[in-house]
């Protein structure tokens, strides 16, 4: 595994502190496991260092003062990524790879980022024409979602006024947009919805007229055009991510994000960031992550089974009375924790032992808080005091695991979604599946793996997540397509045990 480069001076050292991160976030996107990442993070850091000497070299060698045409310096890395995957791909390695990146790499979509200039992506065209101080500014607000206090700190802008600058760097972006647009080769159809694509996308307010609507359904070109042009509806942020890093770049968008809720690319220059460049230890931003999520949930569990205590933990005078009344001296269990809603006195206890030898359920949540010490035990073996009232049926145990499937934002033909799973119990590893009803199609994941079976999606943890402590939670997304209708998806089961779903 080729070594990283020496910096050769303050700025390279900078740049490999602030970059590596992100470049290897990325680089876990396009391969098959924590090694290939590595490596092929490294590559790419390589290639990208070679080219920004190269690009400052012949700066300096032409003597004219202009200004050489290239990308930010972390757009420019994970176009680096993408260069060293096509390479490995070429050379026999591509088995390292995610197998849609190598379906990617061989077809149209790729040959557009490294064929005639004009027929390259929009956004990736309009970032590398603006000056590089209001494209990183872009960049760090828009795509590594960053506070932007922190992007002001660290591009030296004063923090009142870097929303207005932010503001003025939107319009600059959409402007490059709008002229490449015009310049592009295009067929007399599109060029006739050019002026009215430009003025629906200036106002906010501007509805899309249903011509021009179908024509964006169908045409991709006019459709980057409008993601870049239209500055309102926050869709700059995938607009940006897709158009400049291609193949995975909503996938990267949606890790940056969380990484920047969870702190861990506040925009700290210091030594205290984690950037992942320890020996040995290339996975560790990731579990980093995971552990302060892990943390949190246990924290709140810890908090959540104080405050249930008066519900059952007590050693009172009626648990003492019931456990003396009781017919076989069994005491009444402690509920646990982690379903408050159907707590109450004797709630934990779902089966006691009859005097017939029967198994009888109590009904805590029929009761009033007064009923008698030997209703609390279970004692009845009438009907009607059984969940559901079903004779001979006994009280079902709550389920270990909720879901909370979220659709994170749709479009028309596809969707984001986010997937948080929290599970009672230890887990060593962890497969989730669910059915769609409307025929959804899965596309991509982060954090996981995935098989699909007609409705049926199997997600699988990924190397880093597999652990997930008792009443931990673990997330993952993906991108998937819809026609038609786009419902929530339904019947979750965690390592084939059924889950209850949280609104």
């Amino acid at each position: 595994m080729p070594d990283l480069p020496t910096p050769q001076n303050a700025a390279e050292a900078a740049l490999l502190s602030e970059c590596w991160d992100a470049v290897l976030s990325y680089a876990d996107l396009c391969t098959s496991g924590s090694a290939a990442a590595t490596q092929l993070a490294t590559e790419a850091f390589t290639h990208g260092i070679d080219e920004l000497r190269a690009a400052t070299a012949a700066s300096k060698s032409t003597g004219t003062g202009r200004r050489v045409l290239r990308l930010p310096r972390i757009p420019l890395l994970l176009a680096s990524v993408r260069t060293v995957a096509a390479a490995w791909e070429t050379n026999g390695l591509g088995h390292r790879l995610d197998p849609d990146l190598r379906l990617w790499l061989h077809s149209d979509k790729a040959a557009r980022y490294v064929g005639p200039p004009l027929h390259r992506p929009l956004a990736l065209r309009g970032l590398r024409d603006m000056q590089e101080p209001d494209a990183v500014l872009l960049w760090l607000a828009e795509v590594e979602s960053l506070p932007l206090s922190a992007v002001a700190r660290r591009l030296g802008l004063d923090p009142a006024a870097a929303s207005s600058e932010l503001a003025q760097v939107r319009a600059l972006f959409r402007d490059r947009c709008h002229r490449n647009h015009i310049d592009t080769p295009m067929d007399a159809y599109c060029r006739s919805y050019a002026r009215l694509l430009d003025a629906v996308t200036r106002s906010p307010t501007a509805e899309t007229p249903e011509d021009l609507s179908r024509h964006l359904a169908r045409c991709v070109e006019c459709a980057e055009a409008a993601a870049c042009l239209r500055l309102h509806g926050g869709g700059l942020p995938a607009a940006l991510s897709s158009g400049v890093i291609g193949w995975g770049g909503l996938a990267y968008l949606e890790r940056r994000r969380r990484a920047a809720e969870a702190g861990m690319i506040g925009g700290r220059t210091d030594a205290a960031v984690d950037t992942g460049l320890n020996e040995g230890k290339p996975v560790r931003p990731r579990i980093g992550r995971t552990g302060i999520l892990v943390t949190a949930v246990l924290v709140s569990a810890l908090a959540l089974t104080v405050s249930l205590m008066p519900f059952g933990g007590s050693k009172g005078a009626d648990a003492s009375a019931a456990q003396s009344e009781s017919t076989d001296g069994q005491s009444v269990a402690d509920p646990g924790p982690s379903f408050p809603s159907g707590s109450g006195s004797g709630a934990g206890s779902e089966t006691g032992t009859g005097t017939t030898g029967s198994p009888a359920v109590a009904d805590s949540t029929s009761r009033p808080a007064g009923n008698s010490d030997q209703e609390a035990q279970g004692e009845s073996s009438s009907p009607a005091k059984k969940q559901g009232g079903a004779k001979g049926s006994t009280k079902s145990a709550p389920p270990d695991c909720r879901v909370k499937y979220e659709i994170v934002s749709e479009w028309p033909d596809g969707f984001q979604a986010s997937v948080t799973v929290t599970s009672t119990k230890a887990l060593a590893t962890w497969s989730l599946g669910w059915t769609f009803k409307d025929g959804q199609r899965v596309g991509q994941m982060w954090d996981g793996t995935f098989i699909q079976d007609d409705s049926h999606v199997t997600a699988t943890a990924a190397d880093y997540n597999k652990t997930v402590a008792a009443n931990g939670t673990v997330t993952f997304g993906f991108i998937g397509s819809w026609t038609g209708s786009n419902s929530a998806a339904r019947d979750f089961t965690l390592n084939t045990a059924s889950c209850a779903t949280a609104g």
